[in-house]
Formats: structure tokens, sequence, C-alpha cells
């Protein structure tokens, strides 16, 4: 992987490690160099790591998705939303539409016109809405499942800043009620942002056992299930760990919801050239 082009992208936050895989076989990306590449103290550090590749048919770009610890993850909102800046800036597909094929399956993307950072992908229709046997605590007051191509486990609570995160987002994300795999755990919140009011979303992500500073698909779920109980319309902008705003639009539809979308940042911080990583 020496001398291997990488990408560093940031989805409001969410950071990731992009390569070209037309450059640098998927083959090559074991656990191991991933690993190295996302430390944050030896490496370039990020959230997640990416290689992408053409797609199965023209405008088509396969997104191969892999959490910091290696472990490959089915899917990644923020990620997808990066993937299509950099599948544009790369011209593996054009800017104003494309399909990112993911272990999700496929969706449509595109970068949002008259502006360099942002992109939208569209979910579709969200059907897989249950509730969970989790046993809450105090300042908790409901939470739900949602597939949105991953599993979020969304709660709502009294006092978002107040949620010791690290310890009661492992605890949830590895409940039995939520089956072998766990969750993301998605703490939602009214919080305030410059113009009042706001709900805000913190996140523990599987596969980076910590907090992220924003989750795309997380927002997504959190945005529907607000939406479900009559919490909040649609569109939303749910506001992130890391102050920048994820917008979720969709139309709630008894179970579940049509049409779901969500645009956000899809920055480019930096372009480097791989060195020796151990």
């Amino acid at each position: 992987m020496i001398g291997t082009i990488a990408y560093k992208m940031s989805g409001s936050g969410n950071d990731f490690v992009f390569v070209d895989g037309r450059a640098s076989p998927l083959s090559a990306w074991t656990p191991e160099p991933i690993r190295a590449v996302c430390d944050r103290h030896t490496g370039v550090g990020a959230d997640g790591f990416v290689v992408l590749e053409p797609g199965s048919a023209p405008g088509a770009v396969r997104f191969h998705f892999f959490n910091n610890d290696g472990g490959r993850a089915a899917m990644c909102g923020n990620g997808a939303l990066c993937a299509t800046r950099i599948a544009a800036h790369l011209e593996l597909a054009k800017p104003d539409g494309m399909t990112l094929e993911t272990d999700a399956g496929a969706y449509r993307s595109r970068c949002v016109e008259g502006d360099g950072e942002r992109a939208e992908l569209i979910l579709g229709n969200l059907t897989q809405f249950s509730r969970p046997t989790v046993k809450l605590q105090d300042g908790e007051q409901e939470a739900r499942l949602v597939e949105v191509g991953v599993p979020h486990l969304v709660v709502l609570v009294d006092d978002i800043a107040a949620v010791r995160l690290m310890e009661r987002g492992r605890a949830l994300r590895f409940d039995e009620a939520l089956g072998p795999p766990g969750a993301n755990v998605n703490f939602v919140g009214l919080g305030h942002s410059g113009g009042g009011p706001a709900w805000a979303m913190r996140t523990y992500e599987r596969g980076v056992e910590g907090e992220t500073l924003a989750c795309g698909t997380g927002a997504v779920a959190t945005a529907s299930v607000l939406a479900l109980a009559g919490h909040a319309s649609l569109p939303l902008d749910v506001q992130t760990a890391s102050g920048r705003v994820l917008r979720v639009s969709g139309t709630p539809t008894g179970p579940g919801v049509r049409g779901a979308s969500l645009i956000g940042e899809g920055r480019l911080v930096f372009r480097a050239v791989l060195g020796e990583i151990s």
C-alpha cells in the first residue's frame, strides 16, 4: 500500500479515508492495513475506510466500506455522501446522478448543484421499525430499532447533554434484545442551535466502538422515528455532535417512511500519498 493515493473526507465530522480501487485493489486491503491507516496516532486517522471501484453498469460505483477496526460494514450514510463527491472527482460517475452499489443494496445519489461540499443520498422506502425489549433508564423516554442499511437503536432522551454516551451506548449496543450483531445507538433530544431549539443527536457507533461526531443513516433513523412518533415533521434538520446539520426528507406512511433521503456534507479535507504504516 506504500505509494497509494488516499483521500481524507469529512461527512459532518464523521471522517473517512478513500482509495481508488482501480489503482489500489480491494484485495490488498485486509483488516491489518485498514486499522493502520485509520489509527489516529500513527496513521491518517478515520472512522471508516472505503475502496471505490467501477460498478456493474455505466454510472454505477461499487462502494466497499470498512469500520476502523477493519471489519466490513454493509452501509454508511455519511460515507456514501462522501463517496458521491469523491467518485465524481475521480470521474467514476457523473456528479448529477450515480448509483452506489453497497453490501446493503443499490442507492441513487448526486452532488448538490452549486454546493461543492454537499451531496444527496436517496434511501427509498423504510419499513423495518420495531420496539425491542431493552430496559430503559431514567431520562430515556422510548427506544425503537430501525434498519437503514444497518441497524440503529434510536433512544429519545430528556437531556441529550446528560447522556453518559460511552457507558450507556456500549451497554445498549450489545443488548441481547438486539441480537448477536447489536446495533448503532443514536440518542436524540432537544438541544439548541443558533436559531433556537433543535433536535440534536449523539451516536455510539459499532465497529468504531465509541462516539462519532455524525452518523448519516443514524440521522435518517432518528428523524424517521421522531416523525412517526409525532414529535417532529419531515423534512427535518438533525444537529450532529460536530455542530453540523444533516437534512432528512421523506413521507411518513403508517408503519414506515416513503422516499427517505439524506443531504449532508461530503468535504475533501486532503489528498496524500501513503507511506509505510506499521
